[in-house]
């Protein structure tokens, strides 16, 4: 490793091993000579001149990349793709003069980005339904744990652990219909040519569009694609990196809210994610437990969300049909994305694996709540024993803003029930029997195993989740 230059975090620090090879030079430009071979292959089943000969040579060095000289190469020519023209035919002399025939830039560039788009997005879809899995076992776990709810970040009606997980991993599903949508609708663009009109195939095959047409299939077909773009410029539309893009934010955003919903219950002392034996919070405050990698998470999915602007700025100033200010945009925004988005579930599947729950801080921040909570069933209760209803809701209203000044303003414990017990106007009714946690958290502990039964294991039972891949933190 070198430690005098820059080198991406990304790669030394965050994401999984399978992600940065799959975005490594290797693997683009062997993908890179497998598009030569299968353009050679249909060109020759379609009737060309080209031999199995030529064919055979250039499956042997298919992964023999001498970087050093197609970088010899560039530096001279000012070319990428025909510097690697030249790299492969240095090596291919009976193939030199087939390799790329008939071909513009974009068939080894653009198709090359669309492969690694589609295999990017298979690794990111293992991934999410990891993090789906955790998150189900955990909301089991604690199907039924009475929690306080909160909406505009106070207290509000109880809802459980267990439902609160659901909402987190109920995102993720939503973000996984998104991304398979994505994978389904991904074609090849082929062989279309300079311009996109497929000019140069067309005079290839003496005029033929019958001949066009098919190589085009064959081609695509033997990438591994069924289908491809209907019609393009010089590139594929540059709306596609921009709807793949959109999954990766959307992934972040989810992780990003999931992540922040931790770091406030971490301060709240109710849940906290995994915490190593020898780990350390802070190099002053020797105490401290901070929610690292929860912060991380939300730092990694903003730098996601960040970057779709860019795909959809390169989509909006693409002009005619192609410019070339894409290329060195595409080359930073797709693999950083890709690699962010990896870094961000690996540390969501850690943490989901290994969060710890405090019921007996969980029971107590509730218990300062419930009795404001109770108010509702206590006056019930006090009518349906002969009270007024106005009345005694007047009466509760101003018991509960004195008790509540008594919390806020002395620090002294909620002393509403109290109060409601000396009340004359409730004689009758019964204060403890409303305090109950269970009784205010509705339907959650049905919904999560209805959400569980219906909507999780449904992607478990479609994905192999046994071979789940590990989701360790490295630094």
């Amino acid at each position: 490793m070198s430690h005098d230059r820059y080198e991406n975090p990304l790669i030394t620090r965050y994401a999984s091993e399978n992600m940065s090879r799959l975005w490594g030079s290797q693997r683009k430009f062997s993908t890179w000579r497998r598009l030569w071979i299968a353009l050679a292959e249909a060109e020759q089943e379609l009737g060309l001149p080209i031999t199995d000969d030529q064919i055979a040579e250039l499956k042997r060095h298919i992964d023999d990349i001498d970087f050093d000289a197609a970088r010899a190469h560039e530096k001279r020519l000012r070319h990428d793709v025909m510097a690697h023209v030249h790299t492969y035919g240095d090596v291919c002399p009976t193939a030199k003069g087939i390799i790329h025939l008939g071909a513009t830039s974009c068939f080894v560039t653009d198709n090359t980005d669309l492969i690694l788009l589609r295999d990017a997005l298979q690794l990111v879809r293992q991934r999410l339904v990891s993090v789906i899995r955790r998150l189900a076992e955990f909301a089991k776990q604690h199907r039924d744990q009475a929690c306080l709810g909160y909406t505009h970040l106070q207290p509000a009606q109880p809802t459980t652990v267990g439902k609160r997980a659901c909402l987190w991993a109920y995102d993720l599903v939503l973000d996984l219909e998104e991304l398979e949508h994505r994978l389904d609708s991904l074609k090849a663009r082929s062989t279309k040519g300079t311009t996109g009109t497929q000019a140069s195939f067309l005079e290839l095959f003496e005029g033929d569009h019958d001949n066009v047409r098919k190589l085009e299939q064959a081609v695509a077909e033997k990438i591994g694609f069924s289908t491809r773009y209907a019609v393009t410029g010089q590139t594929y539309s540059r709306k596609i990196d921009s709807q793949v893009l959109d999954v990766l934010s959307g992934i972040a955003q989810s992780a990003h809210k999931a992540a922040t919903d931790l770091r406030l219950l971490a301060n709240r002392k109710e849940i906290e994610e995994p915490f190593e034996k020898e780990q350390i919070g802070s190099s002053a405050m020797a105490y401290k437990r901070n929610p690292m990698r929860s912060e991380r998470i939300c730092s990694l999915a903003r730098f996601v969300m960040s970057q779709q602007s860019s795909a959809a700025n390169t989509l909006a100033t693409q002009w005619l049909e192609r410019t070339l200010d894409d290329s060195a945009n595409r080359r930073l925004i797709l693999p950083q994305s890709f690699l962010a988005v990896d870094a961000v579930l690996i540390l969501y599947q850690n943490v989901a694996s290994g969060l710890v729950v405090y019921p007996k801080v969980i029971a107590k921040n509730l218990g300062e709540e419930l009795p404001f909570m109770a108010t509702e069933d206590i006056l019930m209760a006090a009518v349906a024993a002969g009270g007024d209803r106005q009345e005694l809701h007047e009466k509760i209203r101003q018991h509960s803003q004195d008790a509540g000044a008594i919390v806020k303003n002395e620090g002294k414990p909620n002393d509403l029930l109290e109060r409601l017990a000396n009340d004359q106007a409730f004689p009758t009714t019964d204060l403890d029997a409303p305090l109950e946690p269970s009784q205010y958290v509705g339907r959650a502990p049905e919904q999560v195993d209805e959400f569980i039964a219906d909507v999780v294991q449904p992607i478990l039972d479609k994905y192999d989740t046994d071979d789940a891949p590990t989701a360790e933190v490295s630094v």
